[in-house]
């Protein structure tokens, strides 16, 4: 079998699934994100989007296949979803966008030297005069910009973003759209899970379609198709949440399985290193 290249900077998905307590909750995603890449990852609620966030940047195991990247010791920059940030802890804008410095100063390197990058940020999000606002007191969207400084701050090739526009203004969701863009035009690889597909369409030039797993994988016209979109969601409302993980032979295809629906099919080369492999999705096998 032929994968594609791992070029420098990119992603590479090999056989993947992704789950909890051998529960599936993503799987049979082959196919590689190129370095420089801006790809949204879009799908139904409970799609598989943060599940593959999360599986990238080692918060959920794998358990089948693998996930290869370049440098695999550099940094990524990932942006969880906005309710999984505990913000009634006291700390300051300034000590909040800090910590994307981090990995460099470690713990016990002083942050002095450093504050006027810090405050960089924090003007290149909006947030000048902000560094001492207890977090706890900002709106969503400047919540949102303090957190775009923090990613500045880390400086990474690969930036991973859930959901980075959910309960923000027009404004902000603008301001950031250009950051993100601004980070495009740098070569940095960007993949954000998003809900508006307008803003997928305008911004986003390649999408990966999830329901579980890979529904299409390319171009975002060609990928969100009106006969996409209602596939994903009958495979998405059929899905069993109690199946196992299907056995898979990576010198070949996947093994016969169900999964939730009852039509055979199979995944198709979208360009991106997805092996074709026939199944059927309901039991464990």
């Amino acid at each position: 079998m032929t994968r594609a290249p791992l070029t420098a900077g990119g992603i590479a998905l090999r056989g993947l699934t992704l789950g909890y307590d051998r529960h599936p909750a993503v799987h049979h995603l082959d196919g590689a994100i190129p370095a420089g890449d801006l790809l949204a990852l879009v799908g139904p609620n409970g799609a598989g989007k943060s599940t593959l966030l999360k599986g990238i940047v080692g918060e959920v195991p794998c358990l089948d296949g693998r996930i290869e990247r370049d440098g695999a010791r550099d940094p990524i920059a990932y942006l969880p979803q906005a309710d999984e940030i505990d913000r009634s802890f006291p700390l300051s804008v300034l000590d909040l966008a800090s910590m994307g410095l981090w990995r460099r100063l470690g713990p016990w390197r002083s942050l002095a030297p450093r504050r006027g990058a810090v405050l960089k940020a924090l003007g290149t999000v909006g947030l000048t005069g902000f560094e001492d606002r207890p977090i706890g007191t900002l709106s969503g969207g400047q919540f949102r910009r303090a957190l775009f400084a923090r990613l500045i701050l880390q400086d990474a090739r690969i930036i991973l973003l859930d959901e980075p526009f959910t309960g923000v203004d027009a404004r902000t969701t603008a301001d950031l759209i250009a950051l993100i863009r601004g980070w495009h035009a740098e070569g940095r690889t960007i993949v954000a899970a998003l809900h508006d597909l307008a803003q997928v369409r305008a911004h986003f030039p390649t999408t990966l379609l999830l329901a579980r797993e890979p529904v299409a994988w390319g171009p975002t016209p060609a990928v969100l198709t009106p006969a996409n979109l209602a596939r994903a969601a009958r495979i998405s409302e059929a899905w069993d949440e109690n199946a196992a993980i299907c056995a898979r032979d990576h010198a070949g295809p996947a093994r016969a399985h169900e999964h939730g629906h009852d039509h055979p099919h199979a995944h198709h080369d979208h360009g991106h290193g997805a092996q074709p492999s026939a199944h059927r999705h309901g039991d464990a096998a």
